[in-house]
């Protein structure tokens, strides 16, 4: 006996519809949360085509909101905002609108806030052991090899 919940399609909308409009969706979300729902897929591809046609659901959108968010927020390096929009299927000219919602000044800035920040908190150890902790938390957050190895270099 299957246990998956049984929605109809107009109970599933509305459902889906608040989903959408609490916070910005990609599709691969919304299609896991119908499933979740017991919606069958053609039922699926009509639920998504509608919400995209009403707005509720945009990649690009999704993307820009996602990229800006997760930047200013989390300060999240650009490498780890593509592989996460990636993860998400999202396509790539809409991880390329995403990407452009960071401006090039306020990433350098930010790049060199957390850096000193970092550097700051670590200035108690070795210099070789702090290079290496500071590589692996800006790493580990998405910001670009050769950027800190640069970064480092000049300390």
């Amino acid at each position: 006996m299957e246990t998956r919940k049984s929605t109809n399609i107009s109970d599933a909308k509305k459902n889906i519809e608040r989903y959408c409009a609490y916070q910005e969706r990609c599709h691969k979300e919304v299609v896991n949360k119908l499933k979740d729902l017991g919606i069958i897929q053609n039922a699926i591809d009509v639920i998504v085509a509608d919400l995209i046609q009403n707005n509720y659901l945009n990649e690009t959108r999704f993307a820009q909101s996602f990229a800006r968010g997760k930047f200013r927020i989390k300060k999240w390096g650009k490498v780890k905002i593509h592989r996460e929009l990636n993860k998400r299927e999202i396509s790539k000219y809409n991880i390329k609108m995403g990407m452009k919602e960071i401006s090039d000044s306020d990433y350098e800035e930010t790049f060199n806030t957390l850096l000193d920040k970092k550097l700051s908190e670590l200035s108690h150890l070795p210099e070789s052991e702090q290079k290496r902790k500071v590589f692996n938390y800006l790493s580990y957050r998405g910001w670009e090899v050769e950027k800190i190895f640069e970064a480092l270099r000049k300390i």
